[in-house]
């Protein structure tokens, strides 16, 4: 599900189900972030780290410990940018070298209406007023959903470029959906307080897909070097 959002350069790795290797081996310096996890974050935070080390291999880079940093961003490999993400039964890694990409964002959340309480202090008003045309339009489709899911992925993507938070009212971000009958499109974040500088340009929007399938919602961005 991942993989079709992203440019070849981009090696994605997902598991889901029983299939996952939710018990896979921890290194000792990830063992020891998660001494105090309960059950499920263990399996969650095992899980995609084996989805990762097997991207790693398949760039031809040795599988190593992931850790975090004070942050909780992901430190990757020298030469390498990447993003993982896990939600109910899921996860998934996408990585790629740092020479293709400047920085990558992914995400996936269950295909099921936001909480009410999130909904209130996640979303612009000219995002709000998006988001119900689109329900107008197809009111089976979870808009809000997909919406949080790619304010996630901007985050994801934006973090590694500036070491800064990024506050979900600091980028109004458009859904643009595709022809067909499967939900699928693209997105648009612009961006409300100064961007990153990427290839000695300020960078003020970030572009991306989203997709609805197999009962989740999938999100990537992607930023290219100038």
């Amino acid at each position: 599900m991942i993989e079709e959002l992203l440019p070849e350069s981009v090696v994605a790795v997902e598991s889901h189900g029983d299939d996952a290797p939710w018990d896979a081996p921890l290194y000792p310096e990830e063992e020891a972030l998660v001494t105090r996890a309960v059950a499920k974050r263990r399996r969650e935070f095992a899980a995609v780290r084996a989805c990762a080390r097997r991207a790693m291999e398949k760039l031809g880079v040795p599988p190593q410990a992931l850790v975090t940093g004070a942050s909780g961003a992901p430190r990757w490999p020298a030469g390498l940018v990447g993003s993982m993400t896990h939600s109910e039964g899921y996860c998934a890694a996408a990585l790629v070298r740092a020479t293709d990409l400047a920085s990558l964002g992914i995400d996936a959340e269950p295909h099921e209406p936001l909480p009410q309480e999130v909904v209130s202090y996640v979303f612009l008003p000219a995002e709000a007023e998006r988001l119900a045309v689109l329900a107008a339009r197809s009111p089976n489709v979870h808009w809000d959903r997909i919406l949080f899911s790619a304010k996630e992925s901007v985050y994801k993507a934006w973090f590694p470029l500036t070491g800064e938070w990024l506050d979900f009212s600091e980028a109004d971000i458009e859904l643009l959906p595709g022809p067909g009958d499967l939900p699928g499109g693209r997105l648009r974040a612009e961006l409300l307080v100064p961007g990153p500088l990427v290839g000695g340009r300020r960078l003020q929007t970030f572009e991306g897909r989203w997709s609805v399938r197999g009962g989740m919602v999938t999100t990537a961005i992607v930023v290219p070097h100038g």
